[in-house]
């Protein structure tokens, strides 16, 4: 287990590196200069002196390889320079505005396996019966309809007609229920559909016809062997769809006007602010990796038999 644990962290390493290839090839070719980006963002007349000394400044006459390896160097002190638009660095700007989005993305979760995980099961205990039809009904309505439509909708009747919750802002625990229900309500549609399937695949297996055959209650069988198996795939999902996750708290906070991380970086895409933009990519880059690797050992603590089937494949 634990050549297999080890394995798997260290599959991050070439992610990362590849991720700050790809974000590097992206600015130096791309149609945006980051010196004319700088200009613009400060109102500076961009002539070709002024326009040399701020290339010199950053070192973008400097061969592409030392520019890379720099570029590197920089991002693992977390050093991801100063915003165009404040002129403060910007992972003390991150640091202030993350802890909302994780606060927001946390409740999400939450929220999210609180409800999933009944009504998956519920589904497969009441197949092709009433429950099993509106709740698939409810799975596909959530999966389909945008974000951004579904959070506007909330806010119109609970916050503006009925006025039971805070329209926008962040503040109090009120402020964070209509955002993470927005966020969390295509999770829970994804995840209900996913358990309901497992679980009704897993009812299928041997060790439940032997368990059924000892005369071990359904419930027990339910509880305490099945759902601890058919639950490994939703944490897998999880870890997947955790990007995801944070490409909708950028829309989330934008229509509920949260102070998080998503609505610092479109300000900084409107502005063509490049080091909030690199910053923005690497954590999303780092979070999602970190995210499946959790995942993993997780599903490998629900599963150990993973572990084994991985050390048999290699022999």
């Amino acid at each position: 287990m634990g050549l297999y644990i080890g394995k798997r962290v260290l599959a991050i390493i070439p992610i990362i590196l590849f991720s700050t290839l790809l974000m590097f090839v992206m600015i130096r070719v791309g149609p945006v200069d980051p010196a004319e980006a700088y200009l613009a963002a400060a109102h500076i007349q961009p002539d070709d002196e002024v326009l040399a000394a701020k290339r010199h400044e950053f070192g973008l006459d400097q061969p592409l390889l030392m520019q890379y390896v720099q570029s590197v160097g920089r991002l693992l002190r977390l050093d991801f320079g100063h915003s165009y638009l404040s002129n403060m660095p910007v992972w003390g700007e991150v640091a202030q505005k993350l802890p909302a989005t994780l606060q927001l993305a946390s409740a999400s979760i939450v929220l999210a396996l609180v409800v999933s995980i009944p009504l998956g099961v519920l589904a497969a205990i009441y197949k092709n019966r009433l429950v099993d039809h509106v709740i698939r009904v409810f799975a596909y309505i959530g999966a389909c309809v945008p974000v951004f439509w579904i959070g506007y909708l909330l806010m119109f009747f609970i916050s503006v007609k009925l006025e039971w919750l805070p329209v926008e802002g962040r503040g109090s625990v009120q402020h964070l229920i209509l955002p993470s229900i927005t966020l969390a309500l295509w999770l829970i549609a994804i995840y209900a559909r996913l358990l309901r399937t497992t679980v009704l695949e897993e009812l299928k297996e041997a060790y439940v016809r032997y368990a059924r055959a000892r005369g071990i209650k359904e419930r027990v069988i339910l509880y305490k062997y099945v759902l601890r198996i058919a639950i490994a795939p939703l944490i897998t999902g999880l870890g997947i769809n955790l990007g995801k996750l944070l490409t909708g708290a950028i829309i989330v906070e934008q229509v509920f006007s949260w102070p998080g991380f998503g609505r610092y970086f479109i300000e900084a895409i409107i502005n063509r602010d490049i080091p909030v933009i690199q910053c923005y990519v690497m954590l999303s880059v780092c979070v999602i990796a970190g995210s499946n690797l959790i995942a993993d050992l997780l599903q490998l603590f629900l599963d150990p038999r993973i572990a084994r089937k991985g050390r048999a494949s290699q022999g």
